[in-house]
């Protein structure tokens, strides 16, 4: 393993939170964009993850997904075989073939292929089991009693009293749908991530429990509570959890559909990895539970593309694949983050410095149609740009042709994109854990702007199917032309190239989601 390293998720945390009745908090041990590769100065960077080895038995043991014939489990004789090749089953996911195996045998991905009844198999990962902790975040650091109160002083008789700051709200007049609709408790979004905090008072109003669980391993872990994050632990998903559902109660913030519920579907270990594992009994205790819609604001690890040539990298393809597609056979609406580079995505090809993130990364250049960012580039997938206060790509915003479906709020840098007062932050606030409200950004937070709003679509239309659901959600996004030239930080050289048309383009795809139109129409 090598030293500590950057991990570049879906969000791009920053550093501030709020007290729950007067203060706002500091989330240190972060850096700034200038000091991470592959991200756009001006905007704060990812927190770094520590990974020391693995001691005793599970030293040199690896985790597998091997995927069969779906629909009636492993046969006896791909059982034999995975026996015979040093592996031992964790648990499989019979409706979509996929076996989940850990195995201290090097070669046991190689042997396994070979075997009659096999599809593809492959490593999930390069860091032994078990995977290990993260740094430690710090104390936070709090804003004076004075500032809090200005918030809340700026907040009117019918908003939450950190509502003035959300000016995401109504960028996509999600103030003007709560007029309307604040959707209904018979929908569930969940936010699978790094786990939600359901005891804080903006998110425990809107917590379906039955919906929620630990899926790290691979395999459901219903402790009660096992789908909260530790205090090490990073706040991303309890940040996306309020952004969807934080309750109007006149506590803090308002969530863009406050009248949805919301479930912690945890699967990244505490170093923060997404193995495959777990994104896939992610997606498909989703499927199993009633989840109306999925957000899914991350990449699976350790690629950050997946190619399809490599039989490894073609595993988790397969595997994760075959669970987002089960979980809309299901009924549910998978939307998806686009990711922080500035990528093209339809480009011909891209340089990848981070793969594989667990081990020791090499500059790959790949072609984003063959090597996928999973579960983002996969078929059926809602995929989200980020846009910011003034309402054009985010700065940081991967962006692509045909790839990019939506876009929505993510915020970014107040030098390249600055709210109208009072709102004083370009970023987005959100929940954080131990009842705390802070700034993030990155397309993490444009992603849970647009799966709330396939929930109030869900809810204006309670027997739509995901694919009514997601014409809806395009019909009804306000068209954006291209920004051309697009040159963020005003030095006369441009930034990104936006192709397509107003009514379908690569940084807004069919457009900027509409809160509104998914209420009253």
């Amino acid at each position: 393993m090598t030293g500590p390293h950057p991990r570049h998720r879906r969000a791009l945390t920053v550093p501030l939170g709020m007290a729950m009745a007067t203060a706002v908090a500091f989330l240190p041990n972060t850096a700034t964009a200038a000091d991470v590769p592959g991200t756009v100065a001006g905007v704060t960077g990812a927190v770094n993850d520590v990974l020391a080895p693995a001691a005793g038995a599970d030293a040199t043991a690896l985790s597998y997904v091997v995927n069969v014939r779906p629909g009636h489990g492993p046969s006896a004789q791909v059982k034999k075989a995975i026996a015979a090749a040093g592996g031992t089953i964790v648990t499989s996911y019979d409706q979509i073939g996929v076996i989940v195996v850990h195995s201290s045998d090097p070669d046991f991905a190689k042997t396994i292929r070979t075997v009659r009844g096999v599809d593809s198999a492959g490593n999930t990962r390069n860091a032994p089991l078990p995977a290990q902790s993260t740094t430690d975040l710090g104390a936070p650091k709090v804003l004076s009693a004075a500032e809090a109160a200005d918030a809340r002083a700026d907040a009117t008789a019918a908003q939450d009293p950190l509502e003035s700051l959300q000016w995401d709200l109504p960028a996509i007049k999600a103030d003007k749908a709560h007029e309307k609709s604040l959707g209904s408790s018979k929908v569930t979004v969940a936010v699978i991530d790094t786990g939600v905090d359901d005891t804080h008072p903006d998110i425990a109003p809107n917590f379906d429990r039955a919906a929620s669980v630990n899926c790290v391993t691979g395999k459901p872990d219903t402790t009660d509570g096992a789908w909260r994050p530790s205090a090490s632990e990073s706040p991303h998903g309890t940040h996306v959890a309020g952004e969807i559902a934080a309750a109007k109660n006149g506590v803090g913030m308002t969530g863009v559909a406050p009248g949805v519920k919301v479930s912690g579907i945890k699967v990244s270990t505490t170093a923060g990895y997404f193995y495959t594992e777990a994104v896939v009994c992610g997606f498909m205790w989703a499927a199993t539970h009633d989840v109306e819609v999925t957000n899914n604001s991350y990449y699976t690890d350790p690629w950050y593309f997946n190619c399809k040539n490599d039989p490894d990298q073609k595993a988790l393809v397969d595997a994760v694949s075959r669970a987002s597609k089960y979980a809309e056979k299901k009924g549910a609406v998978n939307v998806a983050a686009a990711g922080n580079e500035n990528y093209d995505l339809a480009a011909d090809e891209i340089t990848d410095p981070v793969s594989p993130n667990d081990a020791t990364p090499s500059d790959r250049v790949i072609d984003p149609s063959e090597c996928l960012d999973i579960p983002t580039q996969l078929p059926g997938v809602v995929t989200v740009a980020s846009t910011g206060a003034k309402g054009i790509k985010s700065s940081f915003s991967n962006h692509g042709l045909g790839v990019v479906d939506i876009a929505a709020p993510g915020g970014d840098s107040t030098a390249y994109q600055t709210p109208a007062p009072p709102a004083t932050s370009g970023l987005i606030l959100g929940t954080l854990p131990g009842g705390k409200w802070g700034y993030m950004a990155g397309t993490s937070m444009a992603s849970p702007h647009v799966a709330a709003v396939a929930a109030l679509i869900k809810s204006t239309h309670p027997y739509a199917s995901p694919a009514l659901v997601k014409a809806l959600l395009y019909a009804e996004a306000d068209a954006t032309p291209c920004t051309d030239p697009y040159d963020i930080n005003s030095d006369g050289k441009i930034d990104a190239v936006c192709e397509g048309s107003k009514n379908r383009n690569g940084f807004y795809g069919w457009g900027i989601t509409d809160a509104l139109d998914a209420v009253t129409k």
